[in-house]
């Protein structure tokens, strides 16, 4: 579905947002990013406006029948996005953080698999406390959260599939548009490359009374290019690439890097991506590694880090 050089066209863009099933409460949707980007592009005192970053995760399905039941997914825990966005905030931004529903969200990593379940008892035999093992990490979670929403530094859209994702991801981007280099986009959903078009999914359950399913998958139009030039053009942009294989691992993020004029590319292997992430850019290629010294740490706080000091740069590139 891409044209020759690799790159889409607006025509094949076009034909992907016109047959996808409407978004629901796109009105609402915009309304909230108007009130999130306003509240922090204004002047913070004396000081420049909040920089925003839009934090992508967790995985996009393909919807294989219009009433669906059956669909095709991508592998994605969302907690590189989730783990993220909380370091982003506590650097000074704002995140707009759009992830798949029923994955990690921020402030849950010391919480375990189903909280709500695990770190809560009866007592007396009708009320609810928190179990005293889960005291601290239960109050820390709650008041981060409620902090970072009252104080309108984070903004959380869900979506589901791959339709729901990339017509908000359009959104997002053209109501950034205007903070110029102040925006960043932090890619790190796993995004299907392959979909069933609408027009062409049955409306209905498959019936497996029919035999064995031969079905065609469309390629996905690369979206990446698009939010370069025309969605966001002066925004930071850092997408991901994660491979199975090393050994093609840094080959095609640089192969990323130049074909979507990425400012950035963190490569991940699967296996050792909570450990180590190589983020390539146009000169140089950067190993950022978790600090085993220290208990609980992870490999997202040297990132962020990393990407805000380059984010800084990039703004003051661009203010000469």
């Amino acid at each position: 579905m891409e044209s020759t050089n690799g790159l889409v066209t607006d025509a094949e863009i076009k034909s992907f947002f016109d047959s996808a099933p409407p978004l629901r409460d796109s009105a609402g949707i915009t309304n909230k990013l108007k009130e999130f980007i306003q509240l922090n592009s204004a002047p913070q005192g004396n000081a420049s406006p909040r920089r925003v970053v839009c934090v992508t995760s967790g995985g996009t399905t393909v919807p294989l029948e219009q009433r669906c039941v059956r669909y095709i997914d991508n592998f994605s825990s969302g907690h590189r996005g989730s783990t993220s966005t909380e370091y982003f905030i506590k650097a000074g931004y704002a995140v707009i953080f759009l992830y798949r529903r029923g994955t990690c969200q921020p402030y849950c990593r010391s919480l375990p698999e189903d909280p709500l379940l695990e770190c809560f008892e009866f007592t007396n035999g009708s009320n609810v406390q928190v179990r005293q093992s889960y005291s601290e990490a239960v109050k820390r979670a709650i008041n981060d959260h409620h902090a970072a929403i009252a104080a309108g530094h984070l903004l959380k859209l869900p979506f589901t599939t791959i339709f729901e994702y990339l017509q908000m991801l359009q959104m997002i981007a053209i109501s950034m548009r205007d903070l110029g280099p102040h925006a960043m986009f932090y890619l790190a959903a796993a995004v299907s490359d392959f979909y069933v078009p609408w027009k062409d999914m049955a409306e209905h359950k498959i019936q497996s009374a029919s035999g064995p399913l031969d079905m065609r998958l469309v390629q996905v139009p690369k979206m990446l290019s698009v939010l370069r030039k025309e969605w966001a053009p002066m925004a930071f942009c850092i997408s991901f690439k994660l491979e199975t294989d090393t050994k093609i691992l840094l080959e095609k993020a640089d192969m990323a890097l130049k074909k979507y004029k990425m400012h950035m590319v963190i490569a991940n292997e699967l296996l050792t991506r909570k450990e180590e992430v190589t983020v390539v850019t146009a000169d140089k290629k950067i190993p950022v590694r978790r600090d085993k010294t220290q208990a609980g740490s992870d490999v997202e706080k040297p990132l962020i880090e990393l990407l805000v000091e380059k984010h800084s740069a990039h703004i003051k590139d661009a203010d000469k």
